[in-house]
């Protein structure tokens, strides 16, 4: 609650001082968040795969070789979905749980930053 000192208007006639007026505000916000974890919405999606380091997407082993997965490949705990390349090594990263590949967030030779998400399993 606020105490807001108050001059109000008056007609000539009418003698007046300060008022002071107690206001209570209440503010009823109504927001419904649907969190599906759209790339970009800052909700990680459950499934999420994220960069563990600064470096390099590869999505295949070399140049010319098919991707290590694709969507909708059904991909088991531990097996290799890219590559991070950092500082000339060439980093796995392995699915943490088994399930399907959703989405592919990055593209072959994208830079990438730490905790990015770079694809989401379901």
């Amino acid at each position: 609650m606020s105490c807001v000192a108050l001059e109000p208007e008056v007609d000539p006639g009418i003698e007046s001082g300060p008022s002071h007026f107690d206001v209570s505000l209440t503010v009823t916000v109504s927001t419904i968040a649907v969190a599906i974890a759209a790339p970009g919405s800052g909700v990680p999606h459950p499934g999420a795969v994220t960069a563990p380091m600064v470096g390099t997407v590869y999505l295949s082993p070399e140049a010319g070789a098919p991707p290590f997965v694709r969507i909708g490949d059904a991909v088991a705990e531990g097996q290799t979905l890219l590559l991070i390349e950092a500082m000339k090594t060439y980093n796995p990263v392995r699915a943490a749980r088994a399930g399907k590949v959703a989405r592919v967030l990055v593209a072959d030779g994208d830079p990438v930053e730490y905790g990015e998400e770079l694809m989401v399993l379901e």
